[in-house]
C-alpha cells in the first residue's frame, strides 16, 4: 500500500472509519451476548478473541517493504523495527550502563558496528584492519582518549566481575563523537 493509495500521510485510516465503527458495534453486541451466556468469563473470551482477530487483520494489512527485482529490500524502504525490537535494544542500553558484562555482551558490539560503519562510509577506514587510524579519528583530543576503551576491538571482554557498565555521560559523549565523524 503506497501513500498514494492511502491518501495523504495520516489520512489512510479515515476511509475505514465506518468499518471500524461496525466492528466495534459487533464486538460490543458479542460481549453483551457473552455476558448473558457466561457472565464475565464470556465477555472476557469475546474481547480476547476480538483483540487477537484485530491484531491478525492489522498484521495482514501492514504493507510489505518494497523489493528490487532480485529480491533485495530497497534501502529507502527499510523494514520497520518491531515494538519488541525497540524494547530489547532499550533494555540492552540500560543494562549496558549498569553492568560491564552486559555492556560487553551487547552494547559494545552495537557501538563498534556503528563506529565501523561510520569510518567506512565517511573515511574509507576499516576498524578491524586499521584501529590506530580509527582511534585517531574518534579521539582527536586528549579529552576523547578515554572513549577508545569502550569501543576498542582489541580489548577482551570483562567477565565474572561485578563492575558498572559505561557511565551514561560517557555513552552520550561517545555517541556525540560518532555523530561528528
Amino acid at each position: 500500500m503506497s501513500n498514494q493509495a492511502a491518501g495523504p500521510t495520516g489520512h489512510g485510516w479515515r476511509a475505514a472509519v465506518p468499518e471500524i465503527i461496525m466492528a466495534a458495534i459487533v464486538v460490543a453486541v458479542a460481549a453483551v451476548a457473552g455476558y448473558a451466556a457466561a457472565g464475565l468469563a464470556g465477555t472476557a473470551v469475546v474481547i480476547t478473541c476480538a483483540a487477537v482477530t484485530s491484531l491478525v487483520v492489522l498484521r495482514a494489512l501492514y504493507p510489505a517493504p518494497a523489493a528490487h527485482q532480485d529480491g533485495r529490500v530497497a534501502d529507502s524502504e527499510a523494514i520497520p523495527v518491531t515494538f519488541t525490537g525497540y524494547w530489547r535494544k532499550r533494555a540492552g542500553l540500560v543494562d549496558g550502563t549498569h553492568s560491564m558484562s552486559a555492556y560487553d555482551a551487547e552494547l559494545r558490539g552495537t557501538l563498534q558496528r556503528l563506529l565501523a560503519a561510520r569510518l567506512a562510509e565517511r573515511h574509507g577506514i576499516s576498524l578491524q584492519d586499521d584501529p590506530g587510524t580509527a582511534r585517531r579519528l574518534l579521539c582527536p583530543t586528549p579529552r576523547d582518549d578515554r572513549l577508545w576503551y569502550w569501543v576498542d576491538p582489541a580489548r577482551p571482554p570483562v567477565t565474572g566481575e561485578r563492575q558498572s557498565g559505561i557511565p551514561p555521560r560517557t555513552l552520550a559523549r561517545l555517541i556525540d563523537r560518532l555523530e561528528q565523524l
